[in-house]
């Protein structure tokens, strides 16, 4: 059994997991885990429909969501899985067009707190921590939106790939195992083409040994990858440099410039269209109201 499965732990013992809260104090997780207002999802149930998502600090704290949306040709399709972690802050209201929502994937557990309440419980943290903390959500978006640009399906495949492995992969002896069930019909929406012509890439990588089935799941020979296509998978750091000059972060000293934090760092001012097609993708771009 996954030990994020695991129904005797609590929601302290799963937040002190999350890398992405390793900022908190001991103090500051006791209170979040506190405040959280937590619920259990079976596999397919709704989260959270766009209104929600824009509203609050939502956790995953066990099993795996996804983000999904209406496309131009009105099918609702898989932009992102999400290991657990804080859900990427969401867009501002009106509901948009593409009437994103957050689903399980797997069974899960999510935790949910309003923003004056995350305000309260950080109100000790460093600004360049709680600046941190919104950068990695913000991090998501520009993923998901601008790193498909210019790219062709197969580089936008083993991108995505590349993606799946840094949220659900496991080193081992043949390169890194995505620990959950990936379907062709998931990765193709994820890189915006049909599921055939995503089951014809996938195979050209078993062929070239950059990928190997393992019954359900895959293992990606991510050292052979890098030398086939001359092409390092990108660092972190290096990642979010290139997304700080593209999206415009306030200044340290305007974080706490009002009541709420999130009015000047969330995605609240971040507009974003899913990849549809090649051509409109090289016009699509995040930008900072």
């Amino acid at each position: 059994m996954d030990r994020h499965q695991n129904p005797n732990l609590t929601n302290l013992d799963l937040l002190n997991r999350l890398q992405a809260l390793s900022f908190f104090s001991p103090v500051e997780l006791r209170e979040l885990a506190r405040g959280l207002h937590s619920a259990s999802f079976r596999k397919g149930d709704v989260i959270f429909r766009e209104k929600e998502l824009a509203t609050g600090v939502h956790i995953l704290l066990t099993g795996v969501a996804k983000i999904t949306c209406v496309n131009r040709s009105g099918e609702r399709v898989t932009v992102a899985l999400l290991a657990p972690g804080p859900i990427p802050e969401f867009l501002s209201l009106p509901v948009s067009r593409w009437h994103f929502r957050c689903e399980a994937h797997r069974d899960c557990r999510v935790g949910s707190l309003g923003w004056d309440e995350f305000d309260l419980i950080t109100r000790e943290e460093s600004q360049s921590a709680l600046r941190k903390f919104h950068e990695n959500n913000l991090m998501q978006w520009y993923l998901w939106g601008l790193s498909f640009l210019g790219l062709d399906l197969s580089e936008r495949l083993l991108f995505t790939l590349r993606q799946l492995c840094s949220n659900f992969g496991v080193a081992e002896s043949r390169g890194t195992l995505l620990r959950i069930p990936i379907s062709h019909k998931d990765l193709a929406d994820m890189v915006g083409a049909s599921r055939p012509r995503v089951t014809e890439h996938l195979a050209e990588l078993e062929r070239e040994h950059l990928l190997v089935r393992q019954g359900r799941q895959l293992i990606v020979c991510l050292d052979k990858i890098e030398d086939s296509t001359g092409a390092p998978q990108p660092k972190k750091n290096d990642l979010f440099t290139e997304a700080s000059a593209r999206l415009h972060f306030p200044k340290e000293g305007q974080l706490r410039s009002s009541p709420s934090l999130p009015a000047t760092t969330s995605m609240k001012h971040v507009r974003y269209e899913p990849h549809i097609n090649a051509s409109s993708r090289a016009n699509k771009s995040i930008a900072m109201a």
